[in-house]
């Protein structure tokens, strides 16, 4: 039985979502390990967002499954206003699994997406909507110079260089600082990096007078919602390790994929120095970092052994 009327019905208009849905995806399950300082990161990513986002925009957190204290801090942000859409699940659903549901779910005509320790600079969103909104069936833009597998961009390739005016090149173009800085936030090793490094070319497209590196990354970037949504659902088999089959798949669609020359946003990783953040640039001097090492980490194979016994417990932990 009703009784009278929803008021809900004698409102005459609803709220128009914002033109552009800033999405991230959480997963802190312990404060401590791997996670210790997940939520520092998570809150400084999130704090450089509000801070250096012009651009009008609603923001959506897709949690799955973290501890008390991130959902707590979550729903704090979100009484506060700071969050328009949280969605909580309650089982780890794998980073695909969340994809399904933000990029299904968004209400935005634009996607920008980005892992929750990404540090945002100002005026990012901005300039990444102008490279959205400059090419033809765009499919990803990443705010960052980076060298990306050339095989997840052979539609972006294949349509530079039959366009008119536009202008494809192959080189060396990625300088050593702008690789290193991306590589070493993903654990990567300094001697290691640089085998990779001299051994690969860069692809660079010239559109307009503006140049752009050929590639972009799932760990950040900016879309419309109609190119993410035609690759959906994203298979989700395995809580990670399935990341690359977005970029495969926005590139068999013939959407193109690019990464600006400037850094307008950064991967931070799961741990930060004392001096990551001096003058608020996210960066750390190399002989800073091998300086502050364990000695016993200065050995290559004590490193492996004791990551092998890391990951195994790891596993064990949280399987």
């Amino acid at each position: 039985m009703r009784i009278g009327q929803n008021p809900a019905k004698f409102i005459e208009a609803s709220p128009k979502p914002a033109r552009v849905t800033v999405a991230t995806v959480t997963y802190i399950p312990v404060m401590s390990g791997y996670f210790a300082q997940s939520l520092d990161i998570l809150k400084l990513c999130l704090n450089s967002l509000w801070e250096h986002t012009q651009a009008e925009y609603d923001l959506m957190v897709f949690d799955n499954a973290s501890c008390p204290d991130v959902r707590q801090y979550l729903l704090e942000m979100q009484a506060e206003g700071r969050i328009q859409y949280l969605l909580l699940s309650e089982k780890n659903v794998g980073k695909a699994g969340a994809w399904n549901a933000i990029l299904g779910a968004a209400p935005g005509e634009i996607i920008a997406y980005a892992d929750s320790d990404v540090y945002y600079y100002p005026g990012w969103l901005t300039a990444q909507l102008k490279v959205v909104d400059a090419f033809p069936k765009i499919g990803m833009v990443t705010g960052m110079p980076m060298w990306s597998p050339p095989e997840y961009a052979t539609s972006t390739v294949a349509w530079a260089e039959q366009a008119p005016g536009v202008i494809v090149e192959r080189g060396k173009f990625l300088p050593w600082e702008d690789y290193f800085r991306h590589s070493r936030s993903l654990g990567s090793d300094e001697a290691k990096a640089r085998v990779h490094f001299d051994s690969v070319d860069d692809l660079r497209l010239t559109f307009g007078d503006r140049q752009y590196y050929i590639g972009a990354s799932h760990f950040q970037f900016v879309a419309p919602t109609t190119a993410l949504r035609s690759v959906l659902p994203i298979p989700n088999e395995r809580p990670m390790g399935q990341v690359r089959l977005l970029d495969v798949a926005i590139n068999e669609r013939g959407y193109l994929r690019l990464s600006t020359p400037e850094w307008w946003v950064q991967h931070l990783g799961n741990r930060l120095s004392e001096t990551e953040f001096a003058a608020g640039i996210p960066t750390i001097s190399l002989k800073a970092r091998q300086r502050n090492r364990p000695w016993i980490l200065k050995w290559q194979f004590a490193e492996d052994a004791l990551y092998w016994i890391y990951h195994r417990l790891f596993e064990f932990l949280h399987r």
